[in-house]
């Protein structure tokens, strides 16, 4: 079972703000959170991930500092993975399609050609 599927609000927040900036203390993540709880509040919660496995520490000076242990590519891909399952049953086509559809997704030529060397490269592979 993946650890990350049963995270609080908070949690995921936490876990957002470690992947986005890499390593934090956690006064530091209480900047980075919205309407921040308690210094002592985002202490129990780091507690917790770190007991669910999530999180690895290292102490500098008087603090810790934290981050995720699993790299994020690999969280993002069992992300996406539910992602496309829960919401577009299962459907990659159905998936990228509705990201192409927003308002704001303009792909450059570069990224389109990468696009198209992955799907060749699926393809070859016979995914």
């Amino acid at each position: 079972m993946d650890p990350h599927q049963n995270l609080s609000r908070r949690e995921r927040q936490i876990m957002n703000a470690l992947y986005a900036e890499g390593e934090l203390s956690v006064n530091q993540l209480q900047e980075h959170l919205p309407d921040p709880p308690t210094s002592m509040a985002i202490r129990n919660m780091v507690l917790i991930l770190d007991r669910k496995g999530l999180l690895a520490r290292r102490k500098v000076g008087r603090e810790y500092l934290y981050r995720a242990k699993a790299p994020r590519r690999r969280t993002g891909q069992s992300a996406m993975q539910k992602v496309v399952q829960t919401f577009f049953d299962g459907s990659v086509e159905q998936a990228f399609g509705a990201y192409l559809a927003g308002r704001k997704v303009k792909l450059t030529e570069e990224q389109r050609q990468r696009l198209h060397q992955m799907i060749d490269d699926a393809r070859d592979r016979g995914d």
